[in-house]
């Protein structure tokens, strides 16, 4: 079974054990969350459609690490004007784990 969730303004397909790397949320390792805003859930033909979400459908995860992903760097350069500029940002993220899908 797998399910499609929205979290962070992004969606994503899960299955039970898979883990993901989403935007940041609160908590510490080996904290449970749930996402309600499941948009598909099930199994090939018998899978629900939600309008935009599935009612009562739940994705239970379980909070494996809070990190900062690889820094990536902006950089700009005006040719002949003598005038650039460099800046370097790191995005926090959430590591989580899902423990399952209940439809």
């Amino acid at each position: 079974m797998f399910a499609v969730i929205k979290t962070g303004g992004k969606q994503y397909q899960v299955a039970a054990d898979d883990v993901i790397s989403i935007e940041k949320l609160e908590g510490e390792a080996g904290t449970k969350i749930e996402f309600k805003e499941v948009l598909v859930v099930g199994e090939g033909a018998s899978a629900k459609i939600g309008a935009p979400f599935v009612e009562g459908a739940v994705v239970t995860a379980e909070v494996v690490e809070q990190g900062r992903k690889r820094k990536t760097i902006s950089f700009v350069k005006r040719r002949r004007q003598n005038s650039k500029r460099k800046k370097g940002h790191r995005q926090h993220f959430t590591k989580v784990r899902i423990i399952a899908i209940a439809a």
